[in-house]
């Protein structure tokens, strides 16, 4: 007998973060007997580009999606609106359903689990993604001294207390997040209800060996790059967290060493803002190659990097995160460069020797280890992504939590 879970998002399926962080887990999942409904906010453009082709995957791995279209305007506004279309939506699916469990992906999810364990007794998994309404503020998305964001605020401190006390169970996506929410004094959960999962990769389709020399020349011909360039790769939006300013200067300074060294961005973001702040750092339209990957050509994209880079703003709320991008860069055996102070990643880098990091600006050191001709082992660092990162890992730790949840549930 299958067991119904209600899985709500306020991530859309057709986001890059659905297609990458929720359906392959739910697919992993659905094989183990666990049936899924996704309950799912869809941004109106990405919904009418792709909802056919994730429509089409989900059917395959039989799980039913129920999408609602998000809305963005008026702020807090159009978020009432949407939790009201969640709420409703879910009331009518659990009548028919009768749902063993609600997997809550981050706050606004959260809210909505947090009633339904009230008023019908069904658990809910908080899988909280990172602390949010500190992102919020970190981020400079809620100014507090607005009093209308200070109240959300408040409000969302307060319910994320509530979450983690009333949950069945919690995911924190790294080390450093659970070991800090442990230090809230409000928090009354043991550490065994909370759960470690970091933002796993499909490590069969990030594989090295699965990549195409011909296709990489084919590419290489395309993006104009030499076989002998050494090639800096940022992968991924360049918004409120990652620090582009930042990234520009370490290549600026890479160059004055390793000249013929380029950055390629695999972004769909704008190119004319990268291209604008690059020229602040005396960096040419040669030195620096724009493009934009489907989800499955960014296996090929990465196998082309030297090393893959980021730099994200080390604020409070990055204690919690987990960047994808280092899992699906160290699966294909490539190194990374990234800066010190972002939940985990200092300390992956450390166990696997997958990498190096810069502390402050001390971008000299770390250069100078580049330039001297430092070696990684590709296999070594592959190794690393499995054993951390890996999808089926994941899916085992997240159905391990859920039987937990639901054999609690039926002895009660």
């Amino acid at each position: 007998m299958s067991i119904n879970i209600l899985y709500i998002s306020y991530d859309g399926m057709t986001d890059p973060l659905g297609q990458s962080q929720v359906i392959p887990y739910l697919a992993g999942l659905a094989k183990e007997g666990y049936s899924f409904t996704i309950l799912s906010c869809e941004k109106p453009e990405g919904y009418a580009a792709h909802k056919d082709i994730i429509g089409a995957i989900l059917e395959a791995a039989s799980i039913s999606w129920q999408p609602i279209l998000y809305t963005k305007k008026p702020p807090v506004l159009s978020t009432l609106y949407d939790f009201y279309q969640l709420k409703r939506n879910a009331q009518k699916l659990n009548k028919q359903l009768h749902f063993k469990l609600i997997h809550c992906r981050s706050y606004i999810p959260a809210l909505l689990g947090l009633w339904f364990k009230r008023e019908y007794g069904i658990p809910f998994l908080f899988d909280m993604r990172g602390f949010w309404a500190n992102e919020r503020i970190d981020g400079g998305l809620w100014n507090l001294k607005n009093p209308v964001f200070k109240t959300i605020y408040n409000f969302f401190k307060k319910k994320e207390i509530e979450f983690l006390n009333e949950s069945a169970a919690v995911i924190s996506l790294t080390e450093a997040g659970k070991l800090e929410i442990m230090q809230w004094p409000k928090v009354n959960a043991g550490a065994g209800k909370i759960s470690i999962i970091p933002c796993c990769v499909d490590t069969e389709s990030f594989n090295p060996d699965v990549v195409s020399p011909v296709k990489q020349k084919e590419l290489r011909k395309q993006l104009n790059i030499a076989e002998s360039d050494f090639l800096l790769g940022y992968l991924g939006s360049i918004g409120t967290w990652y620090m582009l300013d930042e990234m520009l200067q370490f290549f600026a300074a890479l160059k004055k060493s390793i000249p013929h060294a380029k950055l390629l961005f695999v972004t769909q973001d704008s190119a004319a803002e990268i291209m604008q702040t690059a020229a602040k750092y005396n960096l040419l339209n040669t030195d620096i190659i724009i493009t934009s990957a489907e989800r499955k050509q960014v296996p090929l994209m990465i196998s082309l990097f030297s090393y893959g880079l980021f730099f994200i703003k080390p604020a409070y709320s990055k204690t919690a995160s987990s960047p994808t991008k280092q899992g699906e860069i160290m699966a294909m055996g490539i190194p990374v460069v990234c800066n010190f102070g972002v939940g985990d990643t200092d300390k992956i880098i450390a166990n696997y020797n997958s990498g190096l990091t810069v502390i402050g600006d001390g971008y000299d050191d770390v250069i100078q280890q580049i330039v001297s001709g430092i070696k990684f082992n590709k296999q070594s660092i592959r190794a690393g992504a499995l054993d951390f990162f890996s999808l089926i890992n994941g899916v085992k730790k997240y159905s391990m939590v859920y039987q937990d949840i639901i054999d609690k549930k039926d002895v009660i």
